[in-house]
């Protein structure tokens, strides 16, 4: 439970107790009249009906009135993390400044420097291609790097742009990635599943939960190529590749309890499987690999093999 909602716990348990107990003392207070009161019984007395009857009658309401206490305590409780909830989201997502006036972003202490990734630049099919290296590891970023906001405005970005912007920049000085992102936004087909992978990304990272800290097991490209042409089961499970049980119990926890979060998972999960079928057909094995380690796709991989996606 939070901070917010223990305190809401406590602020409320005296109030609703004294309710309780005022219900109470005015409900035995009115047995207590209607046994002075009533008519006086016959001499045999009231039979083992009548008795049960008037126990039931006296002890059921005040059943019935402690059990609104308590859920009335549940409903307070679940109000305040709700509120709390969206009092960090909306704190993150003000967090975010213009792109020139954002600070450096705040190393973490547990997490060693990695190199960024970028995407390889798309080859005409008539060259040959030279053997490149696998995509290299990436700074540690916060919170903020999935928080810049940008307008759509109907402009279409290529592959290559739209794979740096899917990975988010890592800061202020990442300017080829805040380039790209700013440029990917601009395109309605692939604004929302930018936004929705910036909200998702957000959200985990306000329960210490990282993309960079996720490093994949990569699927081969060909499983990438299946699932968007429309395979699921156990012929894609390998696109499940985060095998980090802390974040898998955390995400597992935050869509079974979180509802905020939840509509966000599910909602960037509808579109970035849309974005898959679009974009992976269009790409060679080396962007695919690119792709697929970029911190949408690990967040894609975490939630999808928490929401058996991948079968």
């Amino acid at each position: 439970m939070s901070l917010i909602a223990r305190i809401a716990s406590l602020a409320n348990r005296d109030r609703l107790t004294t309710v309780g107990f005022t219900l109470t003392g005015v409900w035995l207070f009115l047995v207590a009249l209607f046994w002075l009161l009533g008519p006086a019984g016959t001499d045999g007395g009231p039979s083992g009906v009548a008795r049960l009857v008037s126990i039931m009658g006296t002890v059921l309401p005040l059943a019935l009135i402690w059990l609104g206490v308590s859920l009335a305590r549940q409903l307070a409780i679940l109000r305040a993390e709700a509120e709390d909830l969206r009092a960090r989201l909306t704190h993150l997502r003000g967090e975010a400044a213009p792109v020139d006036d954002l600070p450096p972003p705040a190393p973490r202490a547990a997490a060693a420097p990695r190199a960024a990734a970028a995407p390889a630049e798309p080859q005409s099919a008539a060259a040959p291609r030279p053997a490149a290296p696998l995509p290299k590891p990436r700074q540690t970023a916060d919170q903020r790097q999935a928080a810049l906001r940008f307008e759509a405005q109907g402009v279409p970005v290529d592959a290559t742009t739209l794979i740096r912007a899917l990975n988010f920049p890592d800061g202020p000085d990442d300017v080829d990635a805040i380039d790209a992102l700013r440029h990917a936004l601009k395109d309605p087909a692939h604004s929302k599943v930018l936004r929705a992978a910036q909200d998702v990304v957000t959200l985990m990272a306000g329960q210490d939960v990282y993309m960079d800290d996720l490093p994949p097991e990569m699927a081969r490209p060909d499983v990438w190529r299946r699932y968007a042409a429309g395979e699921r089961g156990s012929a894609v499970a390998a696109l499940g590749g985060i095998h980090h049980q802390p974040a898998l119990e955390i995400a597992a926890t935050m869509l079974r309890e979180d509802e905020i979060f939840r509509d966000t998972a599910h909602h960037f999960l509808r579109h970035f499987d849309g974005l898959t079928a679009r974009l992976v057909p269009e790409l060679d094995d080396l962007q695919i690999a690119v792709l697929a380690d970029s911190r949408s796709s690990r967040a894609f991989m975490l939630l999808g093999r928490v929401s058996g996606v991948f079968g």
